[in-house]
């Protein structure tokens, strides 16, 4: 058993809480890993709120990280001790009917019990204070050592510097791959790209190296448009500046609707938007942020008679085990922007800071 800190989330609606936690070795088919850096991602945060209906607590967030092995369990053949490693909130068990089928990302093998907080054998790896303590998506990244299934992580190069690489256990990926993976953006199309935060500006860069002749970044937070312009943006707007829907604003711009709209918000208002937004005929829009529990969409059914295609991404559809050390080789070689998405570095105990300035845009 490994004590070391960890941030716990003791209940809903309250910051996290530096512990010493006590970390079990890995079972059968399990991996422990040193986390080295890990990211904040508004996910953690829709969980931490309270608003999350698989939240369970407590629990130990997290799901952007980075670490090298520290041991495994019995049966465990991809990765050894010294490894360097990404850990996977959408494992790869190559046997589902999931992971047989190029159309999805999703495998299912462990979907049930990361749903419920658990080790796929039903319990738990972390203690505090002599209560259990729930996992996070299969990774809880906000502790120095955490343990995952050995589906749900991915070996990488061992150059990476894991400060940055970190960022592709989620969001870059995720937004990188809603542009080349599920819209298939073509060269010369005009794209929409509503919210311009991390994974909004992954979007925009998948767009540009996609081949997009013309990249609309659409925000209500105007400090956010250099940035988004740095990323292959062609230009920025934002909703409050006319009194016309947007969707009425952009099909004027782009004469009559863009080819590609992404959603990276997570608001079922702009998703409709971001539909509306799309050309007659062609137009194909990606749901890519995570919308409340029990929200619906809606929108009228002539937009989809007329052409229009409504389509979701989870991690970007990418086939996690093989394409993350390859999204890393990507960016090794400067294919792909990693560095240009971090904006703060501070210490682990400051992690609650982390969520302030997340939360506040910046």
């Amino acid at each position: 058993v490994i004590k070391c800190k960890a941030a716990v989330a003791w209940e809903a609606g309250k910051p996290l809480s530096i512990e010493e936690v006590e970390v079990a070795p890995p079972k059968a088919h399990e991996v422990r890993i040193k986390i080295i850096a890990t990211a904040v991602c508004h996910t953690d945060a829709y969980t931490l709120s309270g608003a999350d209906p698989e939240g369970c607590f407590p629990v130990i967030l997290g799901h952007e990280g980075a670490g090298i092995v520290e041991s495994v369990g019995e049966g465990v053949t991809k990765v050894k001790k010294g490894d360097t490693v990404i850990p996977l909130y959408i494992p790869q068990c190559g046997e589902c009917k999931f992971c047989k089928n190029p159309k999805t990302n999703l495998c299912q093998k462990i979907r049930i019990t990361q749903g419920k907080g658990v080790m796929p054998d039903g319990s738990s790896r972390f203690t505090c204070k002599g209560k259990q303590i729930y996992h996070f998506m299969g990774t809880s990244t906000f502790s120095e050592y955490t343990v995952v299934a050995d589906i749900s992580v991915a070996k990488i190069d061992a150059a990476a510097p894991l400060d940055k690489v970190c960022l592709l256990g989620c969001g870059i990926s995720t937004g990188y791959g809603a542009a080349v993976n599920t819209a298939k953006v073509e060269p010369g199309s005009t794209c929409a790209v509503f919210g311009l935060g991390g994974v909004g500006l992954a979007v925009i860069m998948g767009c540009k190296i996609a081949g997009a002749s013309r990249i609309i970044g659409i925000d209500i937070n105007k400090d956010k448009y250099a940035k988004a312009k740095e990323f292959g943006a062609t230009e920025c707007i934002s909703p409050q500046d006319s009194k016309k829907p947007i969707q009425e604003v952009l099909a004027e711009m782009t004469d009559g609707g863009v080819d590609y709209s992404f959603e990276c918000i997570g608001n079922v208002g702009v998703m409709r938007a971001a539909l509306e937004a799309c050309h007659k005929g062609w137009g194909v829009s990606v749901i890519v942020g995570v919308a409340a529990a029990g929200q619906e969409i809606s929108t009228r059914p002539f937009q989809l008679v007329t052409g229009r295609t409504w389509k979701g991404t989870a991690f970007g559809g990418w086939k996690s085990v093989d394409s993350v050390p390859k999204l890393v080789t990507e960016y090794m070689s400067k294919k792909i922007k990693v560095d240009e998405f971090v904006t703060h570095m501070l210490p682990f105990d400051k992690i609650n800071e982390a969520f302030e300035l997340m939360h506040s845009g910046k």
